[in-house]
């Protein structure tokens, strides 16, 4: 069967780092794109950025750019979401999906979810 399992979230300070790992099982990520968004406690999900198969990123939350950045290991069947300087703002529960393209609303596959969680 074939699904997304994110991984990697945790506790870390403001101006701290996590990288988030989405490895994809019962099938091979090589021509997919994989698109990355969050969920805060009473908030909308939010698109943050996309990495297509050709390892372009597009990004769909401007206060991520400059900090957030994605990047694939075919071998290993896994895309990453490394995340810079985060903000108390960044705390959310990310998931990863499956896409063709970066079109959100193309997005399917969800994983369950890696929650971050940034803190004094």
């Amino acid at each position: 069967q074939a699904q997304l399992v994110e991984s990697g979230g945790g506790l870390v300070q403001p101006g701290g780092s996590l990288n988030l790992s989405c490895v994809a099982s019962g099938f091979s990520l090589d021509y997919y794109s994989i698109g990355w968004s969050r969920q805060a406690p009473g908030k909308e999900r939010e698109n943050v950025l996309c990495i297509h198969a050709t390892n372009r990123i597009t990004y769909y939350s401007n206060s991520v750019k400059g900090r957030f950045t994605s990047s694939r290991d075919n071998a290993k069947n896994t895309v990453y979401l490394q995340m810079n300087n985060l903000k108390p703002e960044d705390a959310a529960l990310y998931s990863c999906a499956l896409g063709n393209g970066c079109v959100p609303a193309d997005f399917r596959q969800w994983g369950q979810g890696t929650r971050v969680t940034v803190f004094s």
